[in-house]
């Protein structure tokens, strides 16, 4: 791996977050400066101080110090920390670039760092390196900025020059915090009339605000699962998927996260913990076939330097109200019909019907290409309609989420039984269901569930249709009202939201699923849900980074 030189060693002052940090401060932090010699560039001219956050891109590609000295570089409170300062002189030259900003992003801006590289990506999917002093992205025109991670991260590529697609390993587009306008406390414990006027554009300001500020015509407090108070329809409340894992956005994979090296949609099917395996491309394997805490193990062992971990449920929401914000595409997001498993793909027209057990023509879920089109033709299946976004959000594999039901003392559970469960420790819904003869009530010999800040819970229920207990911003409560539509013999549960499925967990079903496979025609979309037992099967998962 590369060595990469972050910022190095300072003066007896600072800028910091617009502030100064006093002689006293930054001896603190960065130790011994007699030693130090420090010379700043901004866009090549000579400065006094470091630029201000926000305003400025640090040039690691430039910069250059004797010695061996580095400095860690603290993104979050826009400060360095001092590494491996000696005795002897140390000179160091640090450039930075005056970076490209969205107004409407209101210091939102994509975070790059370490081994993330910032791209445009033509129509074609021809993939440059990005110049970060020009337009790389602009989501007011919905062009969702996009990095990539290589292969080889020693390989360097200038402003403007192509980066072969055999070089990259992983997509990754930006997610910008945000506050979005509440339309409906998704209150629904039965089911009703389903009612199709509660489409619409989501309203939403981007900002690095907080619902505890207690800002004007804001909620409160962040909501929980079943919470009914401080939020009501029409406040402005900061989607949860920002404040457990504090950010000013993330990274989310840009399409399903597939096996590496697989030639067949077999190969790809691998229930086994191995981050090397992670590519997130298009046209590759949906890696499937996978338990949870695997998927979980993986995703967070791939990129410990950006907070790799897998997505959770409420960042699948924050990624789906997007989409349907002004920012996005704002109509239902065409499926992924590859009957195969590859990334990227876009049926050629939408299914006019759900799941009826056959490929019948209402269907149209194929291999051959007569029914769909791959990358980068495939714009219909992106969040924006165009090459920027996030594709698979509809159909492909189900993409297992981390939100998961607690069980009646309060903790996670693990699935339905000793068959069938997630690999994570804990209580069983059934333990004696499916011919379940073990006699095991929970699951103690598996993996332990992480931080809470990597998972969303959910309150116990044991029966269906318990959309009340929903987090809002999750996108699933809230797409109600919620009823029954049956295609032949086949009956599921449904949203308001172009009848994508609705299956909201419970006891028997306790973990959660999103966006359904591409088999269920009409019931895929960016707004379905599903519940599942932690049966090992077709079900995919995306990497979020938050660094």
């Amino acid at each position: 791996m590369k060595k990469r030189i972050t910022f190095l060693i300072l003066l007896t002052s600072l800028v910091v977050l617009g502030g100064i940090l006093s002689k006293k401060e930054t001896q603190k932090q960065l130790g011994n400066l007699e030693n130090i010699k420090l010379a700043i560039y901004v866009n090549n001219e000579k400065t006094e101080s470091i630029p201000t956050k926000g305003e400025n891109i640090y040039d690691e590609t430039k910069s250059s110090c004797t010695n061996d000295a580095y400095i860690i570089w603290d993104y979050e409170s826009w400060s360095p920390i001092v590494k491996n300062v000696t005795t002897s002189l140390t000179k160091c030259n640090l450039y930075f670039k005056k970076g490209y900003s969205e107004t409407i992003l209101n210091g939102t801006d994509p975070v790059i760092k370490d081994e993330l590289i910032p791209v445009t990506i033509d129509s074609d999917g021809t993939v440059k390196k990005a110049d970060i002093g020009s337009e790389w992205y602009s989501y007011e025109k919905k062009n969702w900025a996009n990095a990539i991670i290589l292969k080889d991260e020693t390989e360097d590529y200038l402003a403007g020059e192509v980066i072969p697609e055999e070089k990259i390993e992983s997509y990754f587009v930006w997610i910008p915090k945000y506050r979005y306008q509440l339309w409906d406390l998704g209150q629904y414990e039965t089911l009703t009339t389903i009612d199709t006027n509660k489409i619409h554009e989501i309203p939403i300001i981007f900002g690095n605000y907080n619902t505890t500020d207690s800002k004007e015509n804001e909620c409160t407090t962040p909501m929980e699962s079943g919470a009914t108070d401080n939020c009501q329809v029409g406040d402005y409340m900061t989607h949860p998927a920002f404040l457990s894992i504090p950010s000013i956005g993330f990274w989310v994979g840009k399409f399903e996260t597939g096996y590496d090296g697989a030639t067949s949609s077999n190969d790809a099917y691998q229930n086994l913990k191995d981050e090397s395996k992670v590519i997130v491309k298009p046209n590759v394997y949906s890696w499937r076939g996978i338990q949870e805490a695997n998927m979980f193990y993986t995703t967070y062992d791939y990129k410990r330097n950006l907070d790799s971990h897998m997505m959770k449920n409420t960042e699948w929401g924050a990624i789906a109200y997007l989409q349907h914000s002004k920012y996005g595409s704002t109509i239902s997001v065409r499926i992924n019909n590859n009957s195969d498993h590859i990334t990227g793909y876009a049926a050629n027209n939408e299914p006019t019907c759900g799941y009826t057990g056959t490929n019948e023509e209402c269907n149209r879920y194929c291999n051959d290409g007569s029914c769909n089109t791959a990358y980068p033709n495939s714009v219909s299946a992106s969040t924006t309609n165009n090459i920027t976004g996030v594709y698979d959000m509809s159909g492909g594999s189900y993409d297992s989420v981390m939100g998961v039901m607690l069980d009646p003392d309060g903790k996670p559970m693990s699935g339905r039984n000793s068959l069938k469960n997630s690999g994570f420790n804990g209580s069983f819904g059934c333990p004696t269901c499916d011919g379940d003869t073990s006699g095991l009530t929970e699951l103690t010999d598996g993996y332990n569930w992480p931080d809470s800040k990597y998972y969303d819970c959910y309150s116990y229920t044991e029966g269906y249709y318990h959309y009340n207990l929903r987090i809002l911003g999750d996108a699933t409560g809230e797409m109600g009202p919620f009823n029954n539509k049956t295609y032949l013999t086949i009956t599921r549960q449904i949203g308001s939201w172009y009848s994508n499925g609705a299956n909201f967990v419970f006891n028997y079903v306790p973990l959660f699923s999103r966006g359904y496979d591409f088999y269920v025609g009409s019931y895929a979309g960016v707004f379905a849900l599903y519940h599942n037992d932690g049966t090992i099967g077709n079900r995919s998962f995306r990497i979020i980074l938050t660094p």
